[in-house]
């Protein structure tokens, strides 16, 4: 719209321009015509101009649409599983398995230990872990054996939370 307004105030300037400059003269119906024909020769550019300006926002709108309503498979296979890296055998080492953690109540309270069977099955460096931290308690259902908890997490192992 402002394209058409601003070639509307550049024809109208023109034809202005033009009426001005000429000396008055006593035949103006020659002038006439001639002001006619410089206003229906703008009048006749303004239209094609605005005819291609239509041509182009009809053919934007055409590409635009036409990219909206394309064919869309609508099967979408699932995402690749992302595996986590192994750790490196140094944390490996440090992680102990969460399933063996186990809580004991004793005479002399509670104690939280890692069951000496069960890191044997579940852990591979069972033979490398402080032999400070092995011990043996008696609970109401016997004897247990284990590592206990604190002990090893003041040695720098960690609990694996898987």
């Amino acid at each position: 719209m402002h394209r058409s307004f601003i070639a509307a105030i550049a024809a109208l300037s023109i034809i202005i321009t033009g009426l001005s400059a000429a000396p008055a003269r006593a035949d103006s119906n020659d002038d006439l015509l001639r002001a006619l024909a410089a206003i229906a020769g703008i009048a006749v550019i303004g239209t094609a101009i605005k005819k291609r300006n239509d041509r182009r926002e009809e053919a934007r709108r055409r590409d635009h649409v036409g990219r909206g309503y394309q064919y869309q498979d609508t099967y979408r296979a699932p995402p690749p599983k992302l595996e986590p890296r192994p750790l490196p055998r140094r944390a490996q080492r440090d992680l102990l398995p969460g399933n063996c953690l186990r809580s004991f109540d004793t005479r002399d309270g509670r104690i939280r230990m890692f069951g000496a069977r069960c890191l044997q099955r579940n852990y591979s460096y069972t033979d490398r872990l402080p032999q400070r931290c092995f011990r043996e308690v008696r609970t109401r259902d016997g004897r247990r054996r284990g590592y206990e908890a604190r002990c090893l997490r003041d040695r720098g192992y960690q609990l694996a939370r898987r």
